[in-house]
């Protein structure tokens, strides 16, 4: 069983590893086969709760979205015992009533991405998690709530196209998201939401509108100036929505704390043992090395 150093994380921007009224604060490197995490992982005492904060594209913003390690990060709080992760993130809008400044707690995800390495299995083990609710359901309830008692304009509910980016959309593009029922688009939910359901770890994205893409006639086409001057007008509501969720995270009694119960395929006899240890913080609970006796 893993102990858990804390039971929360937030993967967002720089600024949440300063939050006002955290203590016991220390910092982690951790060391994964996937690689190393985007950044060292902060960790504090929050409203009671120890919380792992985690800047997705490190201090400084260094990495590309394509280039974020997201199974290295993933493994890295897992080896935590992390049982929550919230996300914050900056979209854009593909729907006028999604207004720049406006929180949105997405409930689907379309996968436009490629190239991204989106699971933990391979090598000899076969696993398919469901997938179908991409984003914990009480999590996510949980931090609308929060989000309206922080004083946003929020949104509950909605599609989030993830893209490769790192360029912006063109306009047919973002065109053409919009005919298919789409709501938001950004470039960092995904492998993310995919790699903390194999984790067995309740993940769920706060969405902060930052533009209109390049879809509206009356709006400008969104720049980089546009999605940071608009994002820092959040990181207040965003820290106050996290302390609020880390005071009242939801029992994790939903399908995500066993959604490898009946995923993984493989015969456990001829799962490589090597394998077996380098993904023990995450199938621990199903597989163990010790079945290398068993095979002798």
């Amino acid at each position: 069983m893993i102990s858990p150093r804390a039971a929360l994380a937030v993967i967002g921007g720089s600024g949440f590893y300063q939050m006002e009224g955290i203590t016991e604060v220390e910092e982690l490197r951790v060391t994964t086969p996937f690689g190393d995490p985007s950044d060292v992982i902060v960790i504090g005492t929050l409203e009671g709760t120890r919380t792992a904060f985690l800047p997705r594209h490190g201090r400084g913003h260094r990495l590309l979205p394509a280039e974020v390690p997201a199974r290295a990060n993933i493994w890295a709080l897992k080896s935590l015992g992390i049982g929550h992760i919230i996300s914050i993130s900056a979209v854009g809008s593909l729907r006028e009533e999604l207004a720049p400044g406006h929180l949105v707690l997405p409930d689907q995800l379309i996968d436009r991405t490629w190239g991204r390495p989106s699971t933990f299995f391979g090598r000899g083990l076969v696993a398919h998690v469901g997938f179908a609710e991409p984003f914990c359901p009480a999590l996510r309830a949980a931090a609308a709530g929060c989000a309206r008692e922080a004083g946003a304009t929020t949104h509950f509910g909605g599609t989030y196209v993830v893209m490769e980016g790192p360029a912006f959309s063109s306009r047919a593009e973002s065109v053409l998201h919009r005919s298919w029922g789409a709501d938001l688009i950004g470039m960092t939910a995904l492998p993310e939401a995919k790699l903390a359901r194999e984790a067995e770890i309740c993940y769920a994205t706060v969405a902060c509108v930052t533009d209109y893409d390049c879809w509206h006639e009356n709006e400008a086409h969104v720049t980089v100036e546009m999605v940071i001057a608009n994002l820092q007008r959040n990181v207040e509501t965003s820290k106050q929505l996290v302390r609020l969720l880390a005071g009242r995270l939801p029992a994790r009694d939903c399908a995500c704390a066993g959604a490898l119960g009946s995923a993984i395929m493989t015969d456990p006899a001829l799962v490589p043992i090597p394998v077996i240890e380098d993904l023990a913080p995450i199938v621990g609970r199903y597989l163990s090395p010790r079945q290398e006796i068993a095979r002798g």
